[in-house]
């Protein structure tokens, strides 16, 4: 089945479109070809069986959305999830939707953020093996994301004095270099640059103690250092309801924060309500940057 994605806010002064193969939506019934932008067709669409000759139709409907949203004709662009293995073993060489995302639209750095009703988070490093992640973890690499979630935080989300948490890489965040020198050498420099620019950021917190409920209150969005530090409070506390918003886009993004569940496609069995939040956080985001 090609991706989809919703375009506008689908929510109040917003009509929801879909993009994709209108043969696949008119073959579940979604909504009529006056609802559907088209792009390439898929080869083949039987649920929950891949076809890596539908990657061209699945990219096909992603660049046509970030095209009407980059032109104005779209507020927001909700993304479907898409399966990254299939369209690697065509050739995709992005390791997912974000890093495909910022070179579309010309990005310098995208930035994935993660949000349920009580915390948001952000991954400095994505889609990697834990091996390569301490190497990756640098004061530069560290201040840059930061500023982009910082400037996310006031202009997305519209909070006017956003406060950064950044979590420690190593057990309670290096026990002062007896576990891991990475907080001493890279990520104490980068708070304190952060500080020195005006920021309200603070750590390196233990990641095992930042968490909990009395821990959120003091911040508006964790920096984490590796994709399950980030992802594993996330979908603890909000696994149905979880959003991925791309920060750092001259577009708004959003998605559901779940995979394409192939063993249950086409059966009526999938729960709505993450694409539901990513398309009224969409319409939400699409509606604060306009103001």
């Amino acid at each position: 089945m090609a991706a989809f994605h919703a375009l506008g806010g689908g929510i109040g002064e917003h009509p929801l479109k879909l993009v994709g193969d209108a043969r696949v939506f008119r073959h579940y019934g979604v909504l009529p070809d006056a609802a559907n932008l088209p792009a390439a067709p898929a080869r083949f669409f039987e649920p929950g069986k891949l076809d890596t000759g539908n990657a061209p139709s699945v990219l096909a409907a992603l660049e046509e959305a970030v095209r009407h949203a980059q032109s104005g004709a779209a507020a927001a662009v909700v993304t479907a999830p898409i399966h990254k293995a299939a369209l690697m073993s065509a050739g995709f060489s992005y390791p997912g939707h974000t890093e495909y995302l910022a070179h579309l639209t010309g990005a310098r750095r995208a930035v994935m953020m993660l949000v349920g009703a009580s915390l948001r988070v952000v991954p400095l490093t994505i889609h990697i093996p834990y091996k390569d992640v301490p190497p990756r973890v640098t004061r530069n690499a560290i201040i840059e994301t930061a500023r982009i979630v910082l400037a996310g935080l006031a202009k997305d989300f519209g909070i006017a004095h956003p406060r950064l948490a950044i979590a420690g890489l190593n057990p309670h965040a290096g026990e002062s270099g007896e576990l891991g020198q990475e907080e001493i050498y890279e990520i104490v420099p980068a708070i304190d640059m952060l500080r020195g620019e005006g920021h309200a950021v603070f750590g390196p917190m233990p990641p095992d103690t930042m968490f909990h409920a009395e821990a959120r209150a003091h911040y508006d969005a964790a920096l984490c250092m590796y994709h399950d530090q980030a992802l594993i409070p996330l979908k603890t506390l909000a696994f149905w309801e979880g959003v991925n918003v791309t920060l750092g886009l001259s577009i708004v993004r959003t998605s559901p924060d779940h995979g394409t569940a192939l063993d249950i496609a086409g059966q009526a069995k999938a729960d709505p309500r993450s694409m539901i939040a990513a398309i009224k956080l969409a319409a939400g985001i699409a509606d604060a940057r306009r103001h």
